[in-house]
């Protein structure tokens, strides 16, 4: 027993011992290697090139071998690298990266025929290795030769007979070397041979469209989709691409064209493409192309399966059309109204038509003064059965609107209270809870709708977040002393008179609070509504002065980039100025880069820069 037991503990002794042993140099390695790697990182090669030898001499793995190498170039010790990369090749002469690595060293040493040589030497070296072939055209890519890695992968797809081999990376490497001629033919190649890969090749053109901005590519891009087209008129999969290509360069008209182009060849498609681009461009607010994809879709009758959409779509168009050039002909107006009627009569006062139905209301409560009869239209809604929680609490919010709108401002105050509630942790009760912030601000009660603002600031939507503290700064910044808040009331009491539309009192009451001191802090956000007036007045010139005056005096204000915004559609859209209206568009993006109008401002002025003539572009 005493025997075994000293044997064993003998044993114990020897595994110990033999642990230590294979430790220690372990230990001791991977500590020469964090060594060397802070030696390289930090710039002091000569000592790195110690470090990666000695490691490379005890074990000559790949690793070792690219620090090593790497360490030497950087000292421009070449031929010593020279010595390491050619002693190498030959303990493993299926590397065929190395011959890239020798490649670059004759390039420093401005040895260009030898390396070039090298190269296209290598690169016809290649089998049928997957792994081999990836190596080397990644270490042609990283020596700056993208070149010859097209070379590998087009003598690769030779050898193997598969030409739809390596087709993603081949068309990146043309997209980088710039021949985007290649690059769509191996993705049009695909396309023929795959129709199924379409989306594929979208999202990889999409990339491609997203990481550049070469006009080039787009033209390219643009002309091989033409010649895929004129050559295979009735593939469904070119025309689908150029109608694709079209939108994502956001050129409505030309989609427009494709559209018809898909829809008469593909008639059991049922309009598809045309309510595809209607939707885009009405998002776009291209509300010509949008009308008319509607239209050509209503003109297929009932039967079709995208009519009921279409005959709700043009409507809501023409409607968002209305909202954005105020004011309308009365001539307009009527013949819209008339349109909706004749809408609801053909297809029904019921869950699908909900949205045209609060449209409708919108157009008889503030445009054709006709508050009851759209009331009436709201009340129809909520009496509708199967009505969900959502579009009852929406029609609601619409309701509380105009019931405000019409002076009841206890009823509406009470309806948005209930939507509130209702949507606790949702927008639309943060949207309920800001009206009704705003409503306490119209009554006077200043100091319960700041308290409601500031707790809206942390809003997870951004639009009623930004609303909320700009009323609130509104307020807090116009708090008299005396707290009476005479000023404030006056304004608020104005504000109101706007939001009715009663535009000559409104004018009257800001008018009458600039004149009434010779300066307040209320005195930007009255040149502001006052603009607004005489844009719904049509008094554009004045409206343009106004505007002018806040952008200039009071550029640090809470809305001078407002000021801009407007300024700049004004001259856009009324005055046709397109030159002074770059210029709003401009100076709004550069000098209020945090704006929430930024993309909007970017986005005009990259139309209008691409639309004025070069002599008009500063």
């Amino acid at each position: 027993m005493l025997m075994t037991t000293v044997l064993n503990h003998k044993r114990w002794l020897v595994c110990v011992a033999f642990m230590l042993c294979f430790l220690v140099p372990c230990h001791a390695q991977q500590t020469q290697e964090q060594l060397a790697a802070h030696y390289y990182s930090s710039g002091q090669f000569e000592q790195a090139a110690e470090c990666y030898e000695a490691l490379y001499s005890r074990t000559p793995n790949k690793f070792y071998y690219q620090m090593l190498f790497r360490s030497l170039v950087e000292l421009k010790e070449y031929k010593d690298a020279e010595r390491l990369v050619e002693k190498r090749i030959k303990q493993y002469p299926n590397d065929l990266y190395l011959h890239v690595d020798l490649g670059r060293l004759y390039e420093m040493r401005s040895e260009r025929r030898k390396a070039a040589k090298t190269y296209e030497s290598v690169v016809q070296k290649i089998g049928y290795d997957s792994k081999q072939i990836s190596e080397l055209t990644q270490a042609f890519e990283s020596a700056g030769h993208p070149e010859y890695a097209i070379q590998v992968y087009l003598l690769a797809r030779k050898k193997t007979n598969n030409e739809f081999l390596y087709v993603s990376e081949l068309a990146t490497l043309y997209n980088r070397v710039g021949d985007y001629q290649s690059m769509m033919q191996e993705y049009f190649d695909l396309l023929d041979k795959s129709p199924n890969m379409l989306g594929s090749i979208q999202i990889s053109l999409q990339r491609v469209l997203n990481e550049t901005s070469n006009p080039k590519l787009v033209d390219g891009l643009r002309q091989a989709l033409i010649q895929r087209v004129q050559q295979q008129p009735d593939n469904k999969q070119y025309i689908e691409m150029m109608l694709w290509f079209s939108l994502q360069q956001k050129d409505f008209h030309f989609a427009l064209v494709q559209a018809k182009a898909v829809d008469a060849r593909f008639p059991d498609m049922g309009g598809e493409p045309l309510m595809r681009v209607a939707s885009i461009s009405r998002s776009n607010q291209a509300y010509d192309v949008a009308d008319e994809c509607y239209s050509l879709v209503v003109r297929k009758g009932p039967d079709s399966p995208y009519y009921f959409a279409a005959r709700v779509g043009g409507l809501e168009v023409d409607f968002e059309r209305l909202n954005r050039h105020f004011p309308i002909e009365n001539q307009l107006l009527s013949q819209l109204l008339l349109n909706y009627r004749s809408a609801l009569a053909e297809l029904g006062k019921n869950t699908r038509t909900i949205q045209l139905m609060r449209n409708y209301s919108d157009l008889m409560a503030y445009y054709a003064d006709s508050v009851q009869p759209a009331a009436d239209i709201l009340y129809d809604i909520l009496d509708l059965p199967k009505l969900s929680p959502k579009d009852r609490d929406e029609t609601k919010l619409a309701l509380a609107d105009l019931l405000l709108f019409a002076g009841e401002v206890w009823d509406a105050s009470l309806l948005y209270m209930q939507v509130e509630k209702a949507n606790k942790n949702d927008v639309l009760g943060s949207l309920a809870k800001f009206k009704n912030a705003k409503l306490s601000y119209y009554n006077n009660d200043f100091l319960w709708a700041k308290t409601q603002l500031d707790v809206l600031r942390a809003s997870t939507s951004k639009l009623i977040a930004n609303d909320a503290m700009e009323l609130s700064l509104l307020i807090s910044d116009n708090m008299e002393d005396d707290s009476t808040f005479d000023m404030l009331s006056r304004y608020a009491a104005a504000d109101l008179l706007l939001y009715r539309n009663l535009l000559d009192s409104a004018w009257q009451a800001f008018d009458d609070i600039a004149r009434s001191a010779l300066s307040h802090p209320l005195f930007d956000e009255v040149l502001y509504q006052k603009a607004r007036i005489r844009i719904r007045q049509q008094r554009y010139a004045e409206a343009d002065t106004l505007l002018q005056q806040l952008a200039d005096f009071y550029p640090d204000g809470l809305l001078a980039d407002d000021a801009l915004l407007l300024l700049a559609q004004l001259n856009e859209e009324r005055l046709g100025n397109p030159l002074r209206a770059r210029s709003c568009y401009e100076k709004l993006i550069l000098d209020y880069p945090s704006s929430l109008y930024v993309d909007q401002a970017r986005k005009r002025y990259r139309v209008l820069s691409s639309s004025l003539p070069p002599d008009n572009i500063p």
